[in-house]
């Protein structure tokens, strides 16, 4: 078995996280390695212990479930995966702008709670069901931005590369669309994640999209 998935939990209920504590520890493959009781903690917490994964209550006292994600997501490559009640689209937009890499629900089955702090460990964007189709059911509908106005601090080639990124794109199959070294590629998507200060691809993916790229 590969390494373990290390594992902060962030709630201000002590029953909640007792609770995590103990799915976590019975899972082969995930580690329980702390808790914070707040979002200043969550954030303290993370700092100094540097784990995989962060389960993110929103609603905490002293610093708030968002503002914690945001901290954390942009002075580390910790994945943030929201846990909480509130299933508002509201919500679930402010930790996606606020850098969470997913959102599920609170009483979501223990496989699905599982899968989706793996996922989030690879990289990856996930969202507990109902959420996903409303985030896309909103995307759809909203209006596209111009890029130009939405990412003005990069260059055209950027903005290009940035699109194909956003189509889900390797930087080897961009290179070979655009008839450039997979170097050169990989020298502009780090360039555009700088710009744009995000933490990860799938962070930039999802900015993008939010803007009408990769369609």
């Amino acid at each position: 078995m590969g390494r373990a998935v290390r594992i902060v939990v962030a709630d201000d209920h002590p029953l909640v996280r007792e609770g995590a504590r103990a799915l976590i520890e019975s899972i082969d493959g995930l580690e329980f390695l702390g808790e914070a009781a707040n979002g200043a903690e969550a954030i303290s917490v993370a700092a100094v212990m540097s784990p995989d994964v962060v389960l993110m209550d929103l609603h905490m006292p002293v610093v708030d479930g968002i503002e914690a994600t945001r901290v954390i997501t942009t002075s580390s490559r910790i994945a943030v995966l929201v846990v909480s009640m509130l299933d508002d689209d509201a919500s679930v937009f402010a930790a996606m702008q606020a850098g969470a890499r997913g959102y599920v629900l609170k009483g979501a089955a223990p496989e699905d709670l599982e899968r989706a702090i793996r996922a989030v460990d690879r990289g990856d964007a996930v969202f507990g069901a109902g959420i996903a189709q409303r985030i896309l059911g909103t995307l759809a509908t909203a209006p596209r931005m111009d890029p130009e106005v939405m990412f003005p601090e990069l260059t055209d080639r950027e903005r290009e590369i940035l699109d194909h990124v956003a189509r889900g794109e390797a930087n080897g199959t961009i290179a070979h669309a655009l008839s450039l070294s997979p170097r050169t590629v990989a020298n502009h998507v780090s360039n555009v994640l700088s710009k744009l200060q995000a933490v990860d691809r799938a962070q930039v993916i999802i900015r993008a999209r939010d803007a009408g790229l990769g369609s």
